[in-house]
C-alpha cells in the first residue's frame, strides 16, 4: 500500500501565486475557476494544491509545508535564477520572497521561501539522523548567531534578530573571530534589508567584505560567502531598479 500526503494552501486570487511557482520551474498541472477557485502545482516530486478565497489576507497568513529533497543546494540556485529571470531579481523580503540557504540547529540543511499567498515552504535536506533543535551555545558570539538566526528564519522576525546582532557586534569586552564577525556582519545585513533599512545593510555588506578569512576559515564560512554575493547582486538589482 502506498500513501502520498499533499498539502492545499489558501490564497486570494490562484494567478500571481501560479506565476510564481511557474517561475521556480513548476508546472500547472490542473486548474478550475467554479465551483471555486483550485489549482495544482508540479515540479519532479513536488506537487502543491491551492485554493482561492477572496478575503483572505496573504500577510497574515501562518500556512506552511516542508519539502524534504537530496539536493537542496540545487534547487535553491533553480529557484533564485528562476526568479531572477522572471521578476529581474530576487526578492528577500516581502510577499514573496526566498530566503538564504544554511544549516540549521535541528539537522537540516534548508532555506525557506514565502509565495504570494503567503505560504511559506520550507525546504531542506536531512544532514542529520538527530532532527531535534540542538541546545543555545553557551558561547557568547555563537549564542548570539543561534537565535539571531531562529528569529530571523524560524520566527521571521528581523527586528528580533537585528537587536540580538547589534547587542553582540556592540560588546568592547570580548571579540569574535574573524568567522563569527563575517557570519554576524552577514546576517545582520540581511536583517536591515528585510527591513527596509538600505544604509544599514550597505555598511555591514561593507565591514563583511573587510574581514580577512584564512583559506580555512573561508572553507568553513562558505555559506556565509555565499550569502553575501547573494545580498551584494540583490542590493544592485534593487538600486537599478530605481
Amino acid at each position: 500500500m502506498t500513501e502520498t500526503t499533499i498539502p492545499i494552501l489558501p490564497c486570494r486570487t490562484l494567478q500571481p501565486v501560479l506565476d510564481f511557482y511557474t517561475a521556480l520551474g513548476f508546472d500547472v498541472t490542473f486548474r478550475q475557476t467554479s465551483p471555486n477557485p483550485y489549482a495544482v502545482v508540479e515540479r519532479g516530486g513536488i506537487q502543491l494544491h491551492f485554493f482561492g478565497m477572496k478575503h483572505y489576507d496573504p500577510t497574515r497568513s501562518f500556512s506552511t509545508c516542508c519539502v524534504r529533497t537530496d539536493d537542496v543546494d540545487g534547487l535553491h540556485r533553480a529557484f533564485r535564477a528562476g526568479l531572477k529571470a522572471t521578476y529581474g531579481r530576487v526578492p528577500s523580503c516581502g510577499l514573496p520572497r526566498i530566503g538564504a540557504l544554511k544549516d540549521a540547529s535541528h539537522g537540516m540543511r534548508q532555506f525557506l521561501m514565502t509565495d504570494p499567498g503567503g505560504n511559506c515552504v520550507r525546504v531542506g535536506q536531512p544532514i542529520s539522523e538527530d532532527q531535534h533543535h540542538r541546545p543555545a551555545p553557551k558561547e557568547t558570539f555563537a549564542r548570539a548567531l543561534h537565535y539571531a538566526s531562529l528569529f530571523a528564519d524560524s520566527r521571521e522576525d528581523p527586528a528580533a534578530a537585528a537587536k540580538v546582532l547589534d547587542q553582540a557586534l556592540g560588546r568592547t569586552d570580548e571579540r569574535p573571530t574573524p568567522v563569527q564577525l563575517l557570519r554576524l556582519l552577514v546576517l545582520r545585513a540581511d536583517a536591515a534589508g528585510r527591513l527596509g533599512d538600505e544604509e544599514r545593510a550597505i555598511s555591514a555588506l561593507s565591514e563583511a567584505m573587510a574581514v580577512h578569512l584564512t583559506a580555512g576559515e573561508r572553507d568553513s564560512a562558505r555559506d556565509d560567502l555565499a550569502r553575501l554575493e547573494e545580498l551584494l547582486e540583490e542590493l544592485l538589482d534593487d538600486q537599478g531598479m530605481r
